[in-house]
């Protein structure tokens, strides 16, 4: 395609490719894994063709393998439409011994009654997001995030994001949905209001065959979107979900939440606990996110004009975005993501974990009003490592919505989000 935007994906894909028999693409719905899957599939199958419908089912009952004849690499998009070419793939990866043959989608994980081989050495999985900051070509792209870890002299000093306060809260409202990307703000809110809609009303019931009560779903995510970034129970949202008149059992919202999960739309960070500070003093509760905070606004209807005028609330949004884009920036470093935050207030807002075990202690800070306490807390938390001889972190970072990026003297980084790149 002339106009396909890369994606940080892409290498990986293709490394992938070379050392398995097939990769899985998993991730939310139109965050774009078919259109990046196709930029290497040699043929498609696209197993939601209501046309083919019919046919599908009947070489399902057949012979499930014939739907896996083609050139290779063969992608079989939405593979979860029809759960045993799960083991179909498997089989005709282990009886042909090659690598590269198959490239599976997801935008669901399949029903738990179906019971299928994990694939474990034949099929590797990829996390797919919405499209970051430097993928949507949003971001100034001149601080990298390797070099922040890679290089002991990198300097940062003066270079500038092109991103204002205003921009940041217009980009965020849009998501990084690759359809979005040429749309204006007006266009691109009516998407992500249809995208959260069809979740509610239709996407859900797929996941598990059950049947959902779609005010039940908007209601939990209303919740979870007034809740987002923070550390709040289940309990409370049970609590905020009845007060608005959806009342819900505890087993049913635990089922709605894990349906939406596996839909990709919620996600959940878990806590980091080092032995810095008593077991029971570190909180462990996990932070709600989503796998874009776009879906937030369209569930609240809020819009730019309103969160220009209510800042704390976006606050909370600008950190799911930070965290979105750095999971897809440290995906080719093995990055996974944690936070720190303890009973005395004491907190990182983001661990970023490597693969070689170093670490980035990170606070997400809006204004440039609380970067100093941003840095005190991550500087407290690398001096209680160092003094229980615990692996200190590798780089402390306040990614902000600012415009101007530094090195402080006490060796912490302050980096505008429009200014970082993988």
């Amino acid at each position: 395609m002339d106009d396909y935007r890369n994606r940080i994906l892409d290498e990986l894909l293709v490394d992938y490719l070379k050392a398995f028999g097939a990769v899985l693409i998993k991730g939310p719905k139109w965050c774009g894994k078919t259109t990046t899957a196709t930029q290497k599939a040699k043929s498609v199958l696209k197993l939601q063709d209501t046309s083919k419908r019919n046919s599908y089912e009947r070489t399902i009952d057949i012979e499930p393998g014939l739907l896996l004849q083609g050139d290779n690499p063969r992608l079989i998009d939405e593979w979860q439409t029809y759960p045993i070419l799960w083991d179909a793939v498997r089989t005709e990866v282990d009886d042909r011994n090659e690598k590269g043959l198959f490239i599976l989608t997801g935008s669901s994980v399949p029903q738990d009654n179906i019971t299928m081989h994990t694939g474990t050495g034949r099929i590797a999985k990829l996390d797919m997001s919405t499209m970051s900051l430097f993928e949507a070509g949003q971001s100034f792209a001149n601080i990298s995030l390797s070099k922040l870890f890679n290089d002991e002299n990198y300097i940062i000093n003066g270079l500038k994001s092109n991103l204002n306060i205003h921009d940041l809260i217009e980009i965020t409202c849009k998501g990084g949905w690759p359809a979005n990307l040429s749309n204006d703000i007006k266009s691109s809110l009516l998407v992500t209001k249809q995208y959260f809609n069809s979740v509610c009303d239709e996407d859900i019931n797929r996941v598990d065959g059950s049947e959902k009560d779609p005010s039940k779903v908007g209601a939990i995510l209303r919740s979870y979107a007034r809740n987002v970034s923070t550390l709040v129970s289940n309990q409370t949202l049970l609590r905020d979900i009845n007060s608005m008149g959806s009342p819900m059992s505890e087993p049913t919202l635990y089922s709605y939440l894990n349906a939406l999960k596996r839909l990709y739309i919620i996600d959940e960070i878990p806590a980091w606990n080092p032995s810095i500070r008593s077991a029971t003093s570190i909180r462990a509760t996990t932070k709600k996110i989503f796998s874009d905070p776009s879906i937030a606004i369209a569930a609240l209807g809020l819009t730019p004009n309103i969160l220009i005028d209510d800042l704390q609330t976006f606050g909370f949004l600008f950190e799911n975005l930070c965290i979105r884009d750095l999971r897809v920036y440290s995906s080719s470093l093995g990055g996974s993501i944690s936070y720190y935050r303890d009973r005395s207030g004491l907190e990182a807002d983001c661990v970023l974990h490597l693969d070689d075990g170093r670490y980035a202690l990170i606070e997400f800070k809006l204004g440039s009003r609380e970067i100093e306490v941003g840095a005190e807390h991550l500087l407290k938390i690398k001096y209680l490592t160092e003094k229980n001889n615990i692996k200190s972190p590798s780089l402390l970072m306040v990614l902000t919505g600012g415009e101007m990026a530094y090195k402080r003297k006490d060796g912490v980084f302050v980096i505008p989000i429009g200014c970082l790149k993988p």
